[in-house]
């Protein structure tokens, strides 16, 4: 892939992802309502879960066809659909809102739960493996 192809590959896969992670926003919403902000938490969670399978796969292969893949889905597509700057920004209304409880038990489940996701995406790739 030349240059020019990795930041198209990119750009498309951020669109993809944030795209994705709207409709997995407005999805939640309509479910669960706005009193908490589950469509973040779902989408950092999968997008955790992706990215470190991604990452374990081309470790586990030495490259091939998904390293070439990597600007695309890493980069682009979980770039665009994980959500830490909206995170932040929830995290922050919440506290604002008079919801200070709420938006520790928000920052206090998040971290822990995504980088379980991603622990849970890597041993998921490499037990495929061997």
């Amino acid at each position: 892939m030349s240059g020019w192809q990795r930041y198209a590959a990119v750009g498309v896969g951020s669109a993809l992802g944030t795209v994705m992670r709207y409709l997995v926003s407005l999805a939640t919403l309509a479910a669960l309502g706005p009193a908490f902000p589950w469509g973040t938490l779902l989408v950092n969670l999968l997008g955790s879960w992706l990215i470190a399978a991604l990452a374990a796969h081309v470790a586990c292969r030495g490259g091939g066809r998904v390293a070439h893949w990597q600007p695309f889905l890493a980069v682009g597509l979980c770039g665009g659909f994980t959500t830490f700057s909206l995170f932040s920004l929830e995290t922050l209304h919440l506290l604002e809102s008079g919801r200070p409880g709420l938006a520790l038990l928000y920052a206090l489940l998040s971290v822990p739960l995504w980088l379980a996701a991603a622990w849970l995406g890597d041993r998921f790739v490499r037990a495929r493996h061997g």
